[in-house]
């Protein structure tokens, strides 16, 4: 690996922690469960992708196993997410109409 590669694995691994950090923001603030569940799936892949870099740049492959393991992990917990709180769909504006064929056809 060139000698130049490690510092560079080094700042993306703190460029995806700083989106982490925004994602955390979300998660707390919200405004909807759906915000909140997508917040916590970017922390998930964030995380993953922290640890595929470290992976590399310590040349610590044991990294890898963790990062498949948070992997299956996150999208479990997004299941379980959907499945326990649930997420509404958005509002219909009343103005347009339905947006949906009715039973008649029409």
């Amino acid at each position: 690996m060139p000698e130049w590669m490690t510092p560079a694995l080094w700042i993306a691994a703190a460029a995806v922690l700083g989106t982490i950090a925004l994602g955390l923001v979300r998660v707390e603030r919200g405004p909807s469960n759906g915000d909140r569940m997508l917040a916590a799936q970017l922390l998930g892949t964030g995380a993953v992708a922290v640890l595929l870099l470290l992976a590399r740049a310590t040349d610590a492959p044991a990294l890898l196993d963790v990062a498949l393991v948070l992997a299956l992990l996150a999208c479990v917990a997004g299941a379980v997410f959907v499945r326990r709180i649930g997420v509404q769909p958005p509002e219909r504006d009343e103005g347009r109409g339905p947006t949906r064929a009715t039973e008649d056809g029409s």
